[in-house]
């Protein structure tokens, strides 16, 4: 599968600063093939060391971690010469060997010639950890995500709409093809973005088969909360996590305790959500008291919005059919609307976003609100539908006159008004 981090792996190999490269994100967003197929294409050769399945090697980590000393013992027991600059070291699932991530800061101060990258999925957690060193200034960062709504239709074989798509967006001209793009986007909100599922649907599975295998991934991350946790902080976790389809199915979205359990306070589950966003499986996004910049100095940090990872995991928690996401009346536009609040959601985290929402205690309250990097603060308001009307985007206006708002839904590309109206399908463009 083509996937964007190929691009920014490539910025990161012919960079004069590169520095040893973390890559952090969720389990089975496709680190490892992404690394691996970006080695294939890019370097001679790979020396790969997979710490959760050779564990073994840990034991080499154990005394002088320089690299003068491990590359030689790494080279003879894998078996795999090492060219600088030629060759490109990989460590995975680091997590599982806390003196592998101490050793990048010395691979950058002693062999800054050396290509390394270290990929794990649970850094965020693992790190909390008094064991991990991690080596601060001394490594580059980044993080992958699940296939967004783009990768997917390259992964389908359908470049060319993608590319129709983004032309229609630039031009703001009304598209042509807007129902079959509508048709993959509501596909797209049931299988998701993680490749597994991606490749199972695109090689024809059947919809049960699409939900086992979502299945097995959430039972995958659901033994990582008994795992990496002690047994009364997983409970909690478990509750928060099972919690957030709920969340996201009520006509407010804001994340609310007693959804858990009626005693549930604050003070219990601060850790245990906490510990899902570092493990990467949930984004926060936190209300802002007004619509002003820089958003952050309005943050407030008590209330917010929890989304999953991926909207196909979502909807397969939720047990929701492509039936069920037909536009329609009645109370089920609830779901559809928090379905594709968090669709957006992760179109706007992969892109590198930080989404905010605004409130107040008027109920008024738009979905997103993000700040340009002209520094304009802008309200992006989600519609399951074709239905737009909301008198929470109109106080928002009236409140801080915006350059301009966006309305994502099922409605076709247009600008009236100060409105821009953005097709569900065309989300990944905003950035």
């Amino acid at each position: 599968m083509k996937r964007k981090i190929e691009q920014k792996l490539l910025a990161w190999k012919s960079s004069e600063r590169r520095k040893p490269l973390v890559l952090n994100g969720a389990r089975q967003v496709g680190k490892t093939y992404s690394v691996l197929a970006f080695a294939k294409e890019h370097y001679a050769g790979v020396l790969y060391v997979d710490f959760s399945a050779q564990k073994h090697l840990c034991a080499l980590f154990e005394g002088d971690i320089t690299p003068e000393v491990l590359l030689p013992q790494l080279e003879v027991i894998l078996g795999s010469p090492v060219v600088a600059g030629e060759t490109l070291i990989f460590f995975d699932e680091i997590q599982a060997c806390p003196r592998a991530l101490t050793s990048l800061k010395y691979f950058q101060e002693r062999a800054p010639e050396q290509h390394v990258i270290a990929a794990g999925s649970l850094l965020g957690v693992a790190l909390g950890r008094e064991e991990y060193s991690f080596p601060v200034g001394k490594v580059d960062m980044l993080s992958m995500h699940p296939l967004d709504f783009e990768e997917y239709l390259w992964a389908l074989g359908e470049a060319s709409l993608a590319r129709l798509i983004r032309s229609s967006f630039d031009k703001g001209s009304v598209f042509g093809l807007h129902d079959f793009a509508l048709g993959y986007c509501r596909k797209y909100l049931l299988v998701g973005g993680m490749p597994e599922v991606v490749s199972a649907s695109i090689a024809g599975a059947s919809f049960q088969n699409i939900r086992s295998i979502q299945q097995n991934i959430t039972d995958a991350y659901v033994a990582d909360m008994t795992k990496y946790a002690s047994p009364l902080d997983s409970a909690k976790i478990l509750n928060v996590w099972r919690s957030v389809p709920e969340q996201l199915a009520k006509e407010n979205h804001k994340f609310q305790y007693a959804t858990i359990a009626s005693s549930a306070r604050a003070f219990q589950y601060e850790a245990p959500i906490n510990w899902l966003h570092a493990a990467g499986l949930v984004s926060f996004c936190y209300r802002v008291s007004e619509g002003c910049r820089p958003l952050r100095s309005f943050a407030e940090r008590d209330f917010f919005k929890l989304y999953l990872v991926d909207v196909g995991l979502l909807a397969a928690l939720q047990g929701a059919t492509l039936e069920d996401i037909e536009p329609a009346l009645g109370k089920g536009s609830r779901f559809r609307g928090g379905l594709a609040e968090n669709y957006v959601m992760q179109q706007l985290v992969a892109l590198g976003c930080e989404p905010f929402y605004w409130g107040t205690t008027s109920k008024s309250e738009v979905d997103f609100v993000v700040q340009e990097k002209s520094g304009e603060v802008v309200p992006i308001e989600v519609k399951s539908g074709e239905n737009v009307s909301s008198r929470s985007l109109e106080a928002y206006r009236k409140a801080y006159n915006p350059p301009y708002v966006v309305r994502i839904s099922a409605r076709q590309f247009g600008y009236a008004n100060g409105v821009r109206s953005v097709p569900l399908y065309a989300a990944f463009c905003l950035g």
